[in-house]
């Protein structure tokens, strides 16, 4: 009878460090993952003034779209590391980006430079890799959100301090493709 209490106490033991080991494997993986997002968010970062002071020059009388640029970049720096904050702000300059990009196209002799072709290149580029990134990411969050919900792991994650993942999801506005103004 002892053998048998003493081999499930082994087994519920390695069961729960097996539990917690893939939940701090899954974590990590998650984190990682939004690493790089964040490498590439930097990048963006610091493309973005360049661009503004290219389309200055040409875009006058669009005071208040390079304006919305900065804002949105300076709420997206400022934003730190909380994704609840970050997210919502990155997607803001997202959308004042592709704003300035759908505007510039009123002004041919700013899109036929050089500079400001290739700050466009560079930030859309950035931008389908913060896109692939942030799938990676979603990915990687919705495992470690499902393996925090599921029976018994869930009551390891509670004990332990495990917390639920924030999604790079964007919000049905920031779908939106841009309209054109005229």
């Amino acid at each position: 009878m002892a053998f048998i209490v003493l081999a499930a106490s082994v087994l519920l033991i390695f069961i729960t460090v097996a539990a917690y080991n893939r939940l701090v494997s899954l974590r990590n993986r998650m984190q990682n993952a939004w690493s790089d997002i964040d490498i590439q968010l930097k990048r963006r970062h610091d493309l973005v003034p360049n661009l503004v002071e290219a389309a200055r020059g040409y875009m006058q009388h669009e005071r208040e779209t390079l304006e919305q640029v900065t804002s949105a970049r300076s709420q997206a720096v400022a934003s730190g590391s909380d994704l609840s904050a970050r997210i919502p702000a990155e997607m803001l300059l997202s959308g004042a980006l592709g704003n300035l990009f759908l505007r510039s196209e009123n002004y041919p002799q700013l899109r036929a430079t050089k500079n400001f072709q290739l700050l466009e290149e560079q930030i859309t580029s950035t931008e389908n890799c913060i896109a692939y990134a942030r799938q990676f990411y979603n990915e990687c969050a919705r495992r470690y959100n499902t393996a925090l919900a599921i029976f018994p792991q869930n009551l390891l994650a509670a004990a332990c301090g495990f917390s639920q993942a924030t999604l790079f999801a964007a919000e049905a506005a920031e779908r939106a493709v841009p309209q054109a103004h005229t």
